[in-house]
C-alpha cells in the first residue's frame, strides 16, 4: 500500500471518528440532529457555512474552470463576496423568526411566512431537485480525488461507494454535530494545502506570478480575459447575479442558520467570510499554473488540473495529504446535504400528510431517509458526465427561483400571498427544466446581440418575477386597486 493511499484512508477514518464522537452525551432528537440544539457559537457557525461553501467545487472545480476557461473563473470571487455582504442584513431576521417558531428546515420558513404547508412542500421539492446535483458534485469530486491520490489503486466508483458509506454512517449517528466537528479538520487542511500550492507552483514552474501570467498570455492570447461571446461580460454579470442571490437559498445552507446560538454570529461572519475568498484565488492560481505544464485536458477532465500538476511535482506522501484534504472537502458538505435532504423528505413531504406525526417519529424517518438519498446520489454520480462547475450552476438555476418570495417575506407588509409565491416558483423552475432538458440556448439567436449570453437561470428568474407579479395583481385586491389608480 502506497503512502498516499494510507494518508487518504486515514482521512476517511478521522472524519468517521470525529463524526461518531460528536454525538457523545447527546440524545439525537430532531432538534439536536438537524440544527444542533440551536446552540452553536460564531466559530462553529463559521465552520459550517464555510464547510458548505468551500467544497470539492473549490478544490477541483475552481482550478478546473481556471484551467479550462481562464478569465470567466473570476465570477466565483464576485458572487460569494456579494452574498456575504447581503447576509449581514438578511440572515439575522431569518434566525429570529426561526427561533421563535422552532423551525427545522428551509421549507418550514416559507410555510410559516405564507401560512401554507403546501407551499412548504413545493419549496422542499425544489430543494430536493437542486440538492441531488450538488451531492453528485461532492461524490464526483470524491471519486476523482481518491482515485488520483491512490495512483489508480482505487477506482472512482469504489471511492464514491466508500465515501457514501462513511458519510451515511456518521450522519445517521451524529447529525449536524458530526458535520461541525469534521469541518474543523477540513478547514485547517484546506487552508494549509491550497495556500501552499498557490504559492509554490507558480514559483517552481515560472519563477513568480507575473512570469506565469505573461507566459500564459504569450501562448494563449486573451485566455485570461472574458471572451467576446459565450462566457462574455453578459454571461459573467448574469451568472454572478444568479449565484449571489441563490447562495443562501440552498436548503442545507439555509438550515445551517438555525444552528446559531445568537444572531450576531452572522454579522461577525459577514465580515470574516469575504477574506476567506482568498482560498479561491489560490485555487485559481493552481489552475493557471497547470495550463502550460499539463496541457490537453478537455471536458470533464479539466477537473483533474490540480492533481495532474501535483502528481508531476510532489512525492506520493504529499499527494496523500492533498487527497486527504480533498476527501474532507467532499464529506463535510456531503453530510450537510444528506441531513437537509432527508429532513426535507420526512419533515416537509411526509409529515404534512400525517398531521399526528411528532418530532421523535420525524427524526427517526429522517435518519431512515439518509441511506436512501445517498443511494440515489451515488446512482446519478456513476452515470453522469458533467463537469463540477456545470453541476453547481444547474443547482443554482433551481434554488434561485425561491429568492423573490423569500425577500418579500422579510418585508413589513408582504405584497405576495401563497398563490403568487407558488406560481412564481413553478414558472421559474419549469423554465429551467424545459430549457435544460430541451437543450435550449439563447446563443442560437445572434440577433439578440449581447443578450444571447444571458445565463438561462436569470431568464427563468425574469419569467418567475413576471408570473409572480401577474398573479399578485389578480389575487390581491389592494394591489389591483393601486394598479387601477
Amino acid at each position: 500500500m502506497s503512502a498516499a493511499l494510507i494518508i487518504v484512508a486515514a482521512a476517511f477514518a478521522a472524519a468517521l471518528a470525529l463524526g461518531l464522537r460528536a454525538r457523545a452525551g447527546r440524545t439525537m432528537g430532531l432538534e439536536q440532529w438537524t440544527v444542533g440544539g440551536r446552540g452553536f457559537g460564531t466559530a462553529f457557525v463559521f465552520l459550517l457555512m464555510a464547510g458548505e461553501i468551500y467544497t470539492t467545487f473549490t478544490f477541483l472545480g475552481g482550478s478546473g474552470i481556471a484551467y479550462g476557461k481562464g478569465g470567466p473563473a473570476y465570477y466565483i470571487l464576485c458572487y460569494l463576496t456579494l452574498a456575504y455582504v447581503t447576509s449581514y442584513w438578511l440572515l439575522p431576521p431569518v434566525w429570529r423568526y426561526a427561533k421563535e417558531r422552532r423551525l427545522f428546515t428551509q421549507p418550514d420558513f416559507f410555510a410559516a411566512k405564507y401560512e401554507s404547508p403546501a407551499l412548504g412542500m413545493l419549496v422542499a421539492l425544489v430543494g430536493l431537485v437542486a440538492l441531488v446535483p450538488y451531492m453528485v458534485l461532492q461524490f464526483k469530486g470524491l471519486g476523482i480525488i481518491v482515485s488520483t491520490a491512490s495512483y489508480g489503486a482505487i477506482s472512482p466508483a469504489v471511492a464514491v461507494w466508500i465515501g457514501a458509506v462513511a458519510v451515511t454512517v456518521y450522519v445517521v449517528v451524529s447529525g449536524v454535530h458530526g458535520s461541525a466537528w469534521t469541518a474543523v479538520l477540513k478547514d485547517i487542511s484546506i487552508l494549509g494545502v491550497v495556500v501552499f500550492l498557490g504559492i509554490y507552483l507558480p514559483l517552481r514552474y515560472y519563477g513568480g506570478y507575473q512570469a506565469m501570467f505573461e507566459a500564459i498570455e504569450a501562448q494563449k492570447p486573451g485566455f485570461l480575459a472574458l471572451p467576446a461571446q459565450g462566457q462574455s461580460p453578459t454571461w459573467f454579470a448574469t451568472t454572478t447575479l444568479l449565484t449571489a442571490l441563490g447562495a443562501y437559498m440552498w436548503p442545507h445552507t439555509f438550515g445551517s442558520l438555525y444552528t446559531a446560538k445568537e444572531p450576531r454570529s452572522f454579522r461577525r461572519n459577514a465580515a470574516i467570510l469575504p477574506l476567506y475568498q482568498l482560498i479561491n484565488l489560490f485555487v485559481f492560481v493552481v489552475g493557471f499554473a497547470a495550463v502550460l505544464q499539463v496541457p490537453g485536458l478537455t471536458g470533464p477532465n479539466v477537473d483533474l488540473a490540480l492533481f495532474k500538476i501535483s502528481l508531476q511535482t510532489f512525492p506520493p506522501w504529499f499527494i496523500g495529504v492533498i487527497g486527504a484534504t480533498g476527501v474532507l472537502t467532499a464529506l463535510v458538505p456531503g453530510s450537510m446535504i444528506l441531513i437537509a435532504a432527508s429532513t426535507l423528505l420526512a419533515n416537509n413531504i411526509v409529515r404534512p400528510l400525517r398531521p399526528g406525526m411528532g418530532d421523535a417519529a420525524t427524526a427517526a424517518l429522517s435518519k431512515a431517509f439518509v441511506p436512501v438519498m445517498a443511494l440515489v446520489c451515488v446512482g446519478f454520480t456513476l452515470s453522469g458526465g458533467d463537469t463540477i462547475v456545470q453541476l453547481l450552476l444547474m443547482g443554482y438555476n433551481f434554488v434561485t427561483q425561491l429568492f423573490p418570495c423569500f425577500i418579500t417575506s422579510l418585508m413589513a407588509r408582504n405584497p405576495l400571498d401563497r398563490r403568487a409565491a407558488a406560481a412564481g416558483i413553478l414558472a421559474g423552475v419549469a423554465t429551467v427544466a424545459l430549457t435544460s432538458l430541451g437543450g435550449f440556448s439563447l446563443a442560437r439567436y445572434p440577433q439578440l446581440g449581447p443578450l444571447r449570453d444571458v445565463n438561462i437561470g436569470v431568464l427563468a428568474l425574469v419569467v418567475n418575477l413576471a408570473v409572480t407579479a401577474a398573479v399578485a395583481l389578480v389575487t390581491r385586491p389592494s394591489l389591483r386597486a393601486q394598479a387601477a389608480e
